[in-house]
């Protein structure tokens, strides 16, 4: 066996290895979640995620909730006959006291909690100063959010959505802006109590 071969050979091993080791993560059909609504024959389900259990499968040893970001799994179906475009979709969090919180882009998760305090070893060429990893700088934020454009007749799409907010059981999940591809229409809103979503 040549021995660039070879290398290759234990560089795919090691590399399914490591896949291995990713936790596995899959969504479910949308009426399998407590909290969802059908409306213009589109269902929408949503999951808040909060318990180190709830999100090891999705974002490994790093809970997103306890440092400050609410991950919340937003399931969408599409059995309208026709091709949704969600370029322009609004998903808002609104608290029991009315106030309503924008998710925030899967690209700027790591920017709101940074690392640890550095830490400084002094050794005999002077200090050296090495940072801890933000626990929110992780490929799973970006990598699992909700990144779908459009969704096409009989299609599913599904991922995280992200807020700065702690949860409360009587809250919302407030989506606009979904509209039909090829007339334009606007589809009516959805209002997704969130009371049953932490189950």
């Amino acid at each position: 066996m040549p021995f660039v071969f070879k290398r290759l050979v234990l560089f795919l091993s090691i590399a399914a290895l490591f896949a291995a080791d990713k936790p596995k993560f899959q969504a479910g059909p949308a009426d399998s979640y407590p909290a969802h609504q059908t409306s213009q024959k589109v269902t929408i389900a949503a999951k808040v995620f909060e318990t180190d259990e709830q999100t090891r499968p999705a974002f490994g040893k790093n809970n997103p909730y306890k440092h400050g970001v609410l991950p919340v799994l937003v399931v969408m179906e599409n059995n309208t006959g026709q091709t949704l475009r969600l370029d322009q979709m609004r998903v808002e969090y609104i608290r029991p006291d009315g106030a309503a919180i924008a998710a925030t882009p899967a690209n700027e998760v790591r920017y709101i909690s940074g690392g640890r305090k550095p830490r400084v070893d002094i050794g005999p060429t002077g200090a050296k100063v090495g940072r801890s990893k933000n626990p929110l700088d992780t490929w799973e934020i970006e990598g699992r959010a909700f990144s779908a454009k459009m969704v096409p007749a009989g299609e599913s799409a599904s991922g995280f959505f992200y807020f700065q907010s702690g949860f409360q059981s009587s809250s919302k999940l407030y989506i606009t802006g979904i509209t039909e591809a090829g007339s334009g229409n606007e589809l009516f809103y959805f209002e997704i109590p969130l009371r049953d979503a932490a189950r």
